[in-house]
């Protein structure tokens, strides 16, 4: 039995069984680690939310649903997994069309559906579906694909982003962008199609700054130059960059930061958080959660070698990756060297539907490493 995954009631090496409960697949590193960075980040929250129990006990609930996702797609073996991932894309393309005809609109948005119980950000469906539609895609194909197969993976992820980004939610359709993007880039493609690819991109630049929100276009001017309006649009980052250089090495304690606690720092328990934990517990606090969030990708990208599949290959890479990418952009735009673009910082910013879909698909990573099959040494 494997040292980096518990697992109960399946054929070992040497042909017999691993003792304990039959089925039941446990990738013990990865729950220590996603335990371990979401206890960093209730404690953060429980801060930034000015110790309000009612709020930090509803997180604990999202964190609680979140987990038993990871754990029920651990159990999925990989190859349902791959049959059922056409109908999740599907479905989620059309809950996206549901959400343009009635959807509600919230926050200058129209991104969510009601359930009557709760609401639904079908958006968030399409961070898993899109990568996972490009690995099915590529799963029966050799690599590198060809440059037609190259289109049409495109197409998989850029028709729900620009669904998404119509809603507008520019920050969710650049993550959908990325997980999809990460995918194909990971089916090995060619430095020719990466040197297109990026001259084309550059050639839609004036398209999409054509189609860009005043807000949209007003948060790039601010990244270039954020003291040129130090009240207005670029409040957030100047704030936020205070707070993260006031903590300085050791931080300023537990409860006791100031930009925080004093509504200077804006969306404290969401979108800058990073900044909360740069305050209060400083830079060695901050690479503690950085350390944590690394282990977790690199142990996925193991899971990712070890995978015996391209389906599982490709989906295990990316959503390691992804994830990284969550991190990255997010430390980025409340450090001042990314545009805003409201991306939460994983397991720690305050949020339902995305905390459950990110551990949903830890709890794919965990079945591709659970499941892979074992060949006798």
């Amino acid at each position: 039995m494997s040292l980096a995954s518990l697992e109960w009631g399946r054929t070992n090496p040497t042909g017999g069984k691993a003792r304990g409960f039959s089925g039941l697949v446990i990738d013990m590193p990865l729950v220590v680690l996603l335990i371990a960075t979401a206890s960093v980040g209730f404690v953060v929250l429980y801060s930034a939310l000015g110790a309000n129990t009612g709020l930090f006990l509803r997180q604990g609930v999202r964190f609680a649903f979140g987990m038993a996702a990871f754990f029920l797609f651990s159990q999925v073996p990989p190859r349902y997994l791959r049959i059922w991932t056409p109908w999740a894309f599907f479905l989620g393309v059309a809950l996206l069309i549901a959400v343009a005809i009635e959807g509600e609109i919230a926050k200058g948005g129209q991104r969510w559906l009601d359930l009557g119980v709760f609401t639904f950000q079908p958006s968030e469906l399409l961070k898993l579906a899109a990568p996972m539609m490009v690995a099915w895609f590529m799963h029966d194909r050799p690599l590198p694909p060809t440059f037609l197969q190259v289109v049409t993976m495109t197409l998989i992820v850029m028709v729900p982003a620009a669904m998404i980004a119509e809603q507008p939610d520019l920050g969710t359709a650049m993550l959908v962008i990325a997980a999809g993007g990460l995918a194909i880039l990971l089916a090995g493609i060619s430095v020719r199609v990466i040197l297109a690819s990026v001259v084309l991109a550059a050639g839609a630049v004036p398209v999409l700054w054509h189609y860009m929100r005043d807000y949209q276009r007003a948060r790039v001017f601010m990244f270039l130059n954020p003291e040129s309006d130090p009240l207005g649009a670029g409040y957030n980052t100047i704030q936020a960059k205070i707070a993260i250089g006031s903590g300085g090495l050791f931080g300023k304690g537990f409860m006791n930061g100031t930009q925080a606690h004093l509504e200077f720092l804006p969306e404290r328990s969401t979108d800058f958080i990073f900044a909360v934990m740069g305050e209060e517990f400083g830079l060695l606090g901050l690479l503690l959660l950085l350390v944590l969030y690394l282990s977790l990708v690199g142990r996925g990208l193991w899971i990712a070698s070890q995978a015996q599949d391209t389906f599982t290959r490709l989906l295990a890479g990316t959503l390691s990756l992804t994830f990284f990418f969550y991190v990255f952009v997010n430390a980025g735009m409340v450090s001042g060297i990314l545009p805003i673009v409201g991306v939460p910082l994983p397991l720690v910013s305050a949020g339902g539907t995305s905390m459950v879909t990110l551990l949903a698909g830890f709890g794919m990573l965990a079945a591709i490493g659970g499941h892979r099959k074992l060949l006798a040494p």
